[in-house]
């Protein structure tokens, strides 16, 4: 007998825990999408530990400044999602997103833990060949579709 009222308690404590969990605040705001940048990147060193030219050569020819490009708007049966990169030369610098909507509020919270590492992922591979992210197929889909024609727009595709 005691032990079935230990069981009933138990589990009535752990459906009150349960219920009561809440995993993050909410849906982000449109302001406060997330983004992810690298650091400055410095210039090679030459084995004669100066930067920029070899010995015995002119200076580098100057390097192309950052290129801000705006990936197609990918709507999916979930919300829509764009992608905004800045490149330097072929090097994707930062990754952003310019609409990241989902239709309804679970779309919202899958997109906010997905969007992050989305975007991480981008700037370790430099390119759209990046992992879906478990649980966000279609926003992993619609990322990738979007982040690929930003590409091909920045390479002059």
């Amino acid at each position: 007998m005691k032990r079935l009222i230990l069981a009933v308690a138990g589990t009535i404590a752990g459906l009150i825990a349960l219920l009561s969990f809440q995993t993050h605040a909410g849906p982000a705001a449109v302001g406060s999408l997330p983004a992810a940048s690298l650091g400055p990147v410095p210039s090679p060193a030459t084995p004669s530990g100066r930067a920029g030219a070899a010995a015995g050569t002119g200076p580098s020819p100057p390097s192309a400044g950052p290129v801000t490009t705006l990936g197609q708007a990918v709507t999916d049966q979930y919300g829509t999602i764009q992608v905004r990169i800045v490149t330097v030369g072929r090097q994707i610098r930062s990754v952003s997103f310019a609409q990241l909507v989902g239709d309804e509020e679970l779309s919202d919270l899958i997109n906010a833990q997905a969007g992050p590492l989305l975007l991480h992922r981008t700037l370790i591979a430099q390119s759209a060949q990046i992992d879906t992210v478990s649980g966000a197929t279609y926003t992993s889909d619609a990322y990738r579709q979007s982040l690929q024609s930003a590409l091909d727009k920045a390479a002059g595709r």
